[in-house]
This record gives C-alpha cells, sequence and structure tokens, in this order.
C-alpha cells in the first residue's frame, strides 16, 4: 500500500495544505487583479465557503480519522476507504470551483457529501467502544447543517442567509477549537514543562464547562440574533471567559519551544477575535470591523497548522521538534492574520493591498508547510511501524 493511504492525516492534512495554498492566493487574484472564476456564485460567498468546508472541512476529516483510533483503540483507517473519502472530497472542490458548468443540484450533492461519509467512517468505532467524543459528530452535523442551509441560500438567490450560513458554520468550528484546544494544548504543555517547573498548568472543568457553554451561546446568537447587542454582549463574554481560560496554561512558558507556544498563540486569538466582534457589534468602531479573520486566520487555521505539524511528526516516528522553517510559517500565518484583521487600521495600505499582502503571508506560512511536510506525508514512518 502507497504511504500516504497508510493513515487518516496523511491525505487529508497534505490535501489541507495544498488547498490553503491554492485557494487563497487564487482569491486574492481574483479581487484585486480581476481573475476570473468559473463558480459562477459571488465571489466572496465561494471564498468563505471554500475556506470553512474545503481548506477547515479536510483538517478536521485528517484530525478525526487519526485521533479516532486513537480514543477507540480501533485499527486505523487505510487504503480504500481512505482513498474515497479523499476523492469525494476532492471531486466537491472541483464541483465548485467549475459550478457554472453544471446543474446547481449535482454540485450540491457532492460537495455535501463529504461530511456524513466522514461521519460514517468513523462513526461504528466510536459507538462501539461508547466512547466520550461520540457527541463530536454531532458537531460534525451541525457543520454539515450549515453548509445545507448555504445552499439553500445560494439556490434561493439569497447571499446574505448563505453568508449568515457561514458565520454559524464558522461558529461550530470554534467550538471544536475550545473543545479539543481545551484538550491538548494543557497537555501538551503540562508535558513539555521541565520536570520540577514551579509553574503548574491548571485545567478547570468549571471553566472548561463555561467555555463550551460560552461558544454554544455565541453560535445560537449568531444563529437566531445575529449581528446585534444580544450577540455582541454574548461575544464579551465569550471572550472573558476564554482570555481566563487560556491563562490557566502558562502560555509564558512555553516560549522556547515553537511547537507548543504556537497553540497558545492560536488559542489567543480566540479571545481577541471575540472581543473584536464585540466591540464592533456594540460600539461600531471600524479597527473591530474585521474581526471574523481574527477568529478563522488567526484562530482556526493557526490550530490547524499547530496540530498538523505536531502530529505528523508523532504519527510518522520523528521527535516531536519542528523545522525552524516551521516556525517561520507560525510567525507568517500569524502576520497574515494581523495584516487582514488590523492593517487597514494601521498600515499605509489601502483595501486591496492589504489583501494582498495578508494572501502573500498565508501562502507563503502553507507553501513552507507542503515543502517541509510533504515528504513525511507520502514516505513511510522513519521508525519502520505501520501508519
Amino acid at each position: 500500500m502507497t504511504p500516504v493511504l497508510r493513515y487518516g492525516f496523511r491525505p487529508f492534512f497534505l490535501a489541507a495544505g495544498l488547498a490553503a495554498a491554492l485557494l487563497i492566493p487564487w482569491w486574492a487574484a481574483s479581487y484585486a487583479f480581476g481573475l476570473p472564476l468559473v463558480t459562477g456564485w459571488p465571489p466572496t460567498l465561494w471564498h468563505g465557503h471554500e475556506m470553512l468546508f474545503g481548506f477547515i472541512g479536510v483538517a478536521i476529516g485528517g484530525f478525526l480519522l487519526t485521533a479516532v483510533p486513537s480514543w477507540t483503540g480501533a485499527r486505523g483507517f487505510a487504503g480504500w476507504p481512505l482513498a474515497s473519502l479523499a476523492g469525494l472530497w476532492l471531486l466537491g472542490r472541483i464541483a465548485v470551483a467549475t459550478a457554472a458548468l453544471w446543474p446547481f443540484p449535482a454540485v450540491a450533492a457532492i460537495d455535501l457529501a463529504f461530511l456524513p461519509a466522514l461521519a460514517a467512517l468513523v462513526l461504528p468505532p466510536l459507538t462501539r467502544e461508547r466512547n466520550r467524543n461520540t457527541p463530536l459528530l454531532a458537531v460534525l452535523g451541525a457543520l454539515w447543517l450549515s453548509d445545507v442551509a448555504f445552499y439553500w441560500g445560494l439556490a434561493h438567490g439569497n447571499s446574505s442567509q448563505s453568508l449568515h450560513a457561514l458565520i454559524v458554520g464558522i461558529d461550530v468550528v470554534l467550538l471544536l477549537v475550545t473543545v479539543i484546544g481545551g484538550r491538548i494544548v494543557p497537555a501538551f504543555t503540562a508535558s513539555a514543562l521541565r520536570p520540577g517547573n514551579p509553574a503548574t498548568v491548571r485545567v478547570s472543568s468549571t471553566l472548561t464547562a463555561l467555555a463550551v457553554a460560552a461558544m454554544v451561546a455565541v453560535a445560537l446568537g449568531d444563529l437566531f440574533v445575529p449581528d446585534g447587542t444580544i450577540a455582541g454582549a454574548i461575544a464579551a463574554l465569550a471572550a472573558l471567559v476564554q482570555a481566563v481560560r487560556l491563562a490557566q496554561w502558562q502560555p509564558l512558558r512555553t516560549l522556547r519551544q515553537p511547537i507548543v507556544w504556537v497553540l497558545h498563540l492560536a488559542y489567543l486569538w480566540l479571545p481577541v477575535g471575540l472581543a473584536l466582534k464585540a466591540i464592533a457589534l456594540l460600539t461600531g468602531a471600524a479597527p473591530a470591523a474585521f474581526w471574523l479573520h481574527a477568529l478563522t486566520i488567526g484562530a482556526a487555521a493557526s490550530m490547524i497548522l499547530a496540530v498538523m505539524t505536531r502530529a505528523s511528526l508523532g504519527h510518522t516516528g520523528r521527535p516531536l521538534v519542528v523545522d525552524p522553517l516551521i516556525a517561520l510559517a507560525y510567525v507568517l500565518l500569524t502576520a497574515a492574520a494581523f495584516v487582514r484583521v488590523f492593517g487597514l487600521a494601521v498600515l499605509p495600505l489601502a483595501y486591496r493591498e492589504v489583501i494582498v499582502l495578508a494572501a502573500l503571508l498565508w501562502t507563503a506560512a502553507f507553501a513552507l508547510f507542503v515543502g517541509i511536510y510533504a515528504p513525511m506525508l507520502l514516505a513511510p514512518r522513519v521508525d519502520g511501524k505501520p501508519g
């Protein structure tokens, strides 16, 4: 069996890296220089959809297909089921990219098939072992429903509904970041700190419950009362809870280890983005207007890059020490988030130039990931073990 099909993270993390490195420059070139799209969709909706259900969707797939065997003790996913699922995701990307050439129902059906197929693959081992992570499939279902709502809006010429569906879908992803990040960030931090270090990493069950509840409230607020005072107040409370939660995990103690501090940096964008959202909704302050990109580039994409770089090392039998160029990729992605969120307010650039600069920084970050990690993902484990 070809190495790329020996474990779930291999084809899906590679696909996530390639999607990130290709989709953003394509979008930036379309926006800034008029490069034509063949979707027939409003360009902003195409961009948002493909980043959420293309890039983030395949990264979530890679995470679940790698984590579920670890959670349940089941055999890892490999071979033709993996190839079929990856092919279905790719077919969805091709269908969306060329949507103007095909009947709308066919494009929607192809794209909407991926998440249910992913759920069908991971459901049996989760339910067989009655695993505590089985409820995460409800998160997957909520993400799929947001995609259904997106297509419903497109089908009825209602762009605002499609945009609304994307925002709720992003909230679902941020809930996943809260749940999974809340496990891995303190766990990896505790294992990385030297024995005897006086700083202890604390995990409060009360704060965990509050953080999850806050993000559920954010999603419900955006679903039922978006863009108003209530949604702004919920975002403010969620930002406070997330900031206090992060402070418990000793982020400043990790500055010498890029593979650890990037997890904290990614999580930091969560309270920052939520606070900006609250400011924007409650006051209308212009510098907070791009809060959505703090949550997508800053929190979601940075956490994805952090998890992919760490998990790929561990599951290919390599030491958990990232290449200096990957540490640079972390910095570049953070810079992309900063430029996209604050560039118009703090840099002497026009909006189009902000888009292009942020896209260049993002693309450089993921090009480094693909260049360094593709050889690992395409080759057998260095320790000779299966996987």
